[in-house]
């Protein structure tokens, strides 16, 4: 449950935390963040959320973004550079940009409106997937992705939820984005199983 005066109006607790080295020792070892929403904005379909993305999948989003936002200007990502998994300074600097990132764009009324920015904050779905939901290519809907991913990961986000009401972190209010209209039905929605198709 939202604290009291947390209610009455629409916010969002959203954080970019836990760095991660995948495939440690290998040449395809990358770093992925764990992305974590928790909301009561009528512009998202699943209320909490908890997903896992790397940064060559932010610079993705980012391009897809600024593509369909046209003139209004999205956000720019923290500098990549080749870095040690060691260096935890960096990784620490890169996780507070990615934070910054997604909370400005979450503000930007244009953003809020794409179905890609709402997959990738509420699915484990791969870039592909999320192209081709978006297109209509896949047999479940945005919607229906949002909501299969987020009741797989019910347990996991509860609990991220508790640690946020004992930890508030950023809170973004949504007042002026409740306006913003979602392209389409499906928009409102974001889910899939991990990995793979549902």
């Amino acid at each position: 449950n939202w604290p009291e005066q947390t209610r009455k109006t629409c916010h969002s607790y959203l954080r970019v935390q836990d760095p991660r080295i995948q495939n440690e020792g290998s040449w395809n070892s990358y770093v992925d963040y764990k992305i974590f929403l928790h909301t009561n904005s009528k512009a998202f379909t699943a209320k909490t959320s908890c997903v896992r993305r790397r940064y060559s999948e932010f610079e993705w989003l980012r391009k897809k973004l600024q593509k369909n936002a046209g003139l209004v200007p999205v956000p720019d990502l923290p500098g990549k550079s080749f870095f040690s998994f060691n260096n935890e300074d960096f990784l620490e600097k890169r996780r507070r940009g990615l934070q910054v990132f997604l909370d400005k764009v979450v503000h930007t009324t244009v953003c809020l409106s794409d179905s890609q920015l709402h997959l990738f904050l509420q699915t484990q779905l791969p870039i592909g997937h999320i192209q081709d939901c978006v297109q209509g290519l896949t047999p479940y809907s945005v919607t229906d992705a949002i909501l299969t991913y987020a009741s797989s990961n019910r347990g996991l986000a509860q609990a991220q939820q508790e640690d946020s009401i004992r930890e508030p972190g950023l809170t973004v209010s949504y007042e002026s984005m409740e306006r913003a209209q979602l392209r389409d039905s499906d928009s409102r929605g974001c889910a899939l199983t991990h990995g793979g198709g549902l």
